[in-house]
């Protein structure tokens, strides 16, 4: 039961909304109203799913992501809702940056590896800091490829005025756009083989990258590896 004076989630949010919709909202406290209507949209997604399993909808594979169209609405950062030693395999890509760290980014690698099976595998890709920082500190060029490929259509273009900037944003990515969620954690190959290993995992290697499974347009700056239980 909801103790009496607290307000409930769905009425949280109608506020956060009337407030954003006031004119005399500050910026940075829209920002983190913004931020707090997220976080309310994917409890609800959460608090729904846990009303009904759905099945999966490609044989073989069970899609688990805090927006729609996934197989089970969920929040990962919760935990893997899922029996121990019960998945052969678990692929994520471009999710890891995008959860803080240590708290629920090791979370999430601990019950990767607790509801893997023996041997089973985890495929993980994310934005490769290592090739974002290669380019620094040299001259920005207009025609740049991280430019062209990750930010040409986004609000954001105009200020990318320097190889910082363009490393702030591959690290940061909080521009202040609702679509987009801020990256909160930068990882390369070493970070990715030390963040497994203190998990559990017994081994952490490149994984050469597979078309038919990942997203082509993730390929470019990206690294992926392929750690087994």
């Amino acid at each position: 039961m909801r103790p009496s004076g607290m307000p409930s989630v769905d009425l949280l949010g109608e506020q956060i909304t009337a407030l954003l919709a006031e004119p005399a909202t500050t910026h940075g406290l829209a920002r983190t109203l913004r931020a707090a209507a997220k976080e309310i949209e994917l409890h609800r997604y959460q608090r729904a799913s846990r009303l009904a399993w759905p099945s999966g909808r490609i044989d073989g594979f069970f899609n688990i992501d805090a927006v729609p169209s996934a197989d089970l609405l969920w929040d990962i950062r919760e935990g893997i809702p899922l029996q121990d030693d019960s998945v052969a395999e678990i692929f994520s890509e471009h999710f890891l940056e995008h959860i803080d760290y240590p708290r629920s980014a090791k979370h999430y690698v601990r019950e990767a590896c607790r509801v893997l099976e023996p041997d089973g595998r985890i495929i993980t890709g994310v934005p490769d800091a290592a090739f974002a920082l290669s380019q620094y500190p040299g001259p920005l060029d207009a025609s740049d490829g991280t430019i062209e490929r990750w930010y040409a259509k986004r609000d954001c273009l105009g200020d990318i005025n320097t190889r910082l900037d363009l490393v702030n944003f591959v690290f940061r990515d909080q521009d202040d756009n609702p679509k987009y969620t801020p990256h909160l954690w930068a990882y390369d190959h070493e970070k990715l083989v030390q963040f497994f290993t203190e998990a559990g995992f017994t081994t952490v290697e490149p994984w050469t990258f597979d078309p038919t499974m990942a997203n082509p347009k993730h390929r470019w700056g990206s690294v992926y590896v392929i750690a087994t239980k």
